[in-house]
């Protein structure tokens, strides 16, 4: 009965970067929270899931939401088009109509949003300036909004912070277009978060639009040089007077993780200073001291070096190719399966943990050179490439990147199930399942799945397959290797 008297509180974009760390802060805070997404197998295996109330529902779909507002008190609006296409300012403007005239209609108190930091002006960005039209969109149904608004957002896996971080490691010498000298006033994802959550305890807040920043102003330049600093790098700028937003994001699209298709928008909003000019924050969190640039990087790295990233900007289910729903995989006609298998010679736990700790730095066990080739050849189409990595070297949940494809299904000591995020004309998955064969014995099954789009399709997949059949059979050799090499080792 306790429980029930406390507030109901709903999160959107709990599958995002932000939304998956505020809803762990809002349970310690003690208050219920649900959960509204438009796929709720991806929030498996997060440690809060079984705390929270998880509802099926879409932005771009009105019908689905209301079920999701009923007997809630305050929202939380922390959804993105960013990653959906060109269309995501048009996407971002309907899906915060739906949201705020459901919300409204559903006796919802209060909305609180995260938007970004920058000045209105007729030259702001068409990617900052869909940020603050959707806070008018959320306004115009007559519910109080909170809304907060950064500029960039340092922590481990951050968007912005992993941009930063790639172009430093990887570029000895930076090419410096005008937009490395605009002046920003970057915050840590930890205050963020702060502001976020204890917003609801603080009333004064509702109705006010909130700028928020660390205790530094620096450029994008400075910002790279303090975290060269930070790595013990060296690192040379060469200004060049002329790289437009365009080609800098395919510049982008060559050295980080992040594909043109984010990059740009992102890059065209870096030209507009995000500088907080309203002191209002200070007056209402009062408690809340932001640090400063140099000690953010610090926490940031201590956690990518501690593998301890809870939540990554990959995580968002938008990708290069657009919103891809998960697709149930069945033997339909026009489906090539090919199947391989390997009775081993260790337990059941031995081989998942081998195959559940694919990719990333440990790579892909057989001719690894290949799969680089590979990821290099759709950095070069406007891909993902491999350059994403993967948030845990060793634990992987429903929804995560992994190099260039997506955690679609994970049954623990079972099952792990990615879906291709390369560009590829139809679509494909991989799959890796184990189970028991006998005493001290394991079935290692591998199968992939590969739907093609028209005759590009069925040409790619029987043009490459002498090439995939060579690669595929020698990873599940490894894998099946490998989980022998583990069995032996142990007492």
């Amino acid at each position: 009965m306790e429980n029930m008297n406390r507030p109901l509180i709903l999160v959107t974009g709990s599958t995002g970067y932000i939304g998956g760390r505020l809803v762990p802060h809002l349970l310690e805070m003690r208050y219920r929270v649900r959960c509204l997404v438009r796929d709720p197998v991806r929030l498996q295996g997060r440690p809060w899931q079984s705390n929270v109330e998880i509802v099926a529902g879409d932005m771009l779909q009105p019908d689905s939401l209301a079920p999701a507002m009923q007997g809630v008190s305050a929202a939380y609006y922390l959804v993105h088009s960013l990653a959906g296409g060109s269309d995501f300012h048009q996407r971002d403007l309907a899906a915060a109509r739906n949201f705020g005239a459901t919300a409204q209609a559903t006796g919802i108190e209060r909305i609180i949003f995260l938007g970004g930091l920058a000045e209105a002006a007729p030259g702001l960005s068409e990617h900052l300036r869909s940020r603050q039209q959707t806070g008018d969109c959320l306004r115009s149904a007559g519910i109080p909004v909170t809304e907060f608004r950064a500029g960039v957002i340092v922590g481990s896996g951050s968007l912005s912070f992993e941009m930063i971080r790639y172009l430093t490691e990887r570029v000895p010498v930076m090419i410096c277009p005008r937009w490395v000298y605009t002046r920003t006033q970057p915050i840590g994802i930890r205050e963020v978060l702060e502001y976020l959550a204890t917003a609801l305890a603080v009333p004064e807040s509702s109705g006010h639009i909130i700028e928020i920043g660390g205790a530094d102003v620096v450029t994008y330049g400075e910002m790279m040089m303090i975290y060269a600093e930070v790595r013990g790098l060296k690192r040379l700028m060469v200004p060049v007077p002329v790289l437009t937003p365009r080609l800098s994001s395919y510049w982008v699209n060559l050295v980080t993780p992040i594909p043109a298709v984010i990059a740009h928008p992102l890059i065209e909003g870096l030209r507009n200073e995000s500088i907080v000019h309203d002191p209002s924050a200070q007056r209402l969190f009062p408690h809340i001291q932001p640090a400063g640039y140099r000690t953010t990087v610090e926490r940031a790295i201590a956690r990518l070096e501690a593998s301890n990233v809870e939540t990554a900007w990959s995580d968002a289910l938008s990708t290069s190719q657009g919103d891809v729903p998960p697709v149930t995989l069945t033997t339909r006609e026009g489906m090539i399966v090919e199947h391989r298998q390997r009775i081993v010679q260790a337990s059941v736990a031995d081989v998942y943990r081998i195959f559940i700790g694919l990719g990333g730095r440990r790579g892909w066990f057989y001719m690894n050179w290949a799969w680089e080739i590979r990821g290099f050849v759709d950095q070069m189409i406007g891909g993902v490439g491999l350059r994403r990595g993967r948030r845990d070297p060793d634990e992987l949940r429903v929804g995560d990147a992994l190099d260039f494809w997506r955690v679609e299904a994970v049954e623990p000591g079972r099952l792990l199930r990615l879906r291709a995020e390369m560009k590829v004309p139809g679509k494909a998955w991989l799959q890796f399942e184990v189970n028991a064969h006998g005493e001290e014995q394991a079935r290692l099954s591998q199968t992939a799945f590969f739907a093609p789009k028209g005759l590009m399709g069925w040409l790619y997949w029987y043009a490459l397959y002498p090439l995939h059949g060579l690669i595929f059979s020698g990873l599940i050799d490894q894998i099946a290797q490998r989980a022998v090499t583990l069995r032996s080792k142990r007492p």
